[in-house]
């Protein structure tokens, strides 16, 4: 071998190759070039997070009153955002489990039934939602003096609503997960923060060029946020617009139910079951 290619020698061996090193590289970069989302994978948080706080910013130096009452609002939709991700979270994570541990085969050989599984998924997203939500509730009440509570009755209605969503979209990711298997895995964490810069969760509705506010619209978690604003602004609960959402959250929870079932039916019938984990 050229001396370029392999440094140290040591008993005959290198102790360093450029070949063996360009080989790794090669092999990765044929993983990465073969994988679409892996690819588009590492373009999606700089741009989400671009995005964002684009928006955010665009709408600070178009307001000035509301920077007197940003720090509330804020706050406020920092802790219900994360309602909405760890919700959702909550049953991608669940599902995913049983995958890693190859254990979707056994558990659907058991008299378990796919409607049965969605209720464990939704009731464990609750209970994950719950711990991993409220010490941040606790702590913007003692740091900060802030108190979510604050947004009154309507905040039970926020929570649920945020909560439905996360469901539907949690569902739908893990049927996408039991059809497609792990290499679809990344939406589990990446499909709702691709909804954060269209929720309006910073910043109106309004702020969006006007053709993405129809796809905002479409969204219940915008409901909820321009509600939380409405709130805090105007001291006036928003009924408007918690219906809406309310009627949106409805349609996409059984639209991720039905999602979840057709996926399974088709993993099922393609002996998909028994072929997913690490």
């Amino acid at each position: 071998m050229s001396a370029p290619d392999e440094i140290a020698y040591r008993s005959g061996e290198a102790l360093f190759s450029f070949r063996r090193t360009g080989a790794m590289i090669l092999r990765h970069w044929y993983v990465l070039r073969g994988s679409v989302p892996r690819i588009l994978e590492l373009a999606y948080w700089p741009a989400v997070q671009m995005l964002t706080w684009g928006f955010m910013t665009e709408f600070l130096v178009r307001q000035t009153t509301y920077v007197a009452q940003a720090f509330g609002v804020l706050l406020a939709a920092v802790l219900l955002w994360d309602v909405l991700f760890r919700s959702q979270l909550g049953v991608s994570i669940s599902f995913l489990e049983e995958v890693w541990a190859r254990n979707l085969g056994h558990l659907f050989i058991s008299p378990l039934r796919p409607l049965e599984m969605v209720a464990a998924l939704i009731a464990m997203s609750g209970l994950r939602t719950i711990i991993g939500v409220l010490p941040a509730v606790v702590m913007a009440a003692l740091f900060f003096g802030f108190n979510l509570a604050s947004l009154g009755l309507p905040l039970v209605a926020f929570l649920i609503l945020l909560g439905v969503m996360g469901w539907a979209v949690g569902l739908a990711i893990s049927g996408l997960i039991m059809r497609y298997g792990q290499s679809v895995e990344t939406l589990a964490w990446a499909l709702t923060f691709a909804l954060a810069p269209v929720s309006g969760i910073y910043y109106p509705v309004s702020v969006l060029p006007a053709w993405l506010q129809p796809l905002s619209w479409a969204l219940p978690s915008s409901y909820v946020f321009e509600g939380m604003r409405e709130i805090l602004r105007d001291h006036r609960v928003p009924y408007g617009l918690m219906w809406q959402g309310g009627l949106l959250d409805a349609l996409y929870l059984v639209a991720g139910i039905l999602a979840f079932l057709g996926f399974f039916r088709a993993a099922r019938e393609r002996g998909l079951l028994l072929k997913t984990g690490e």
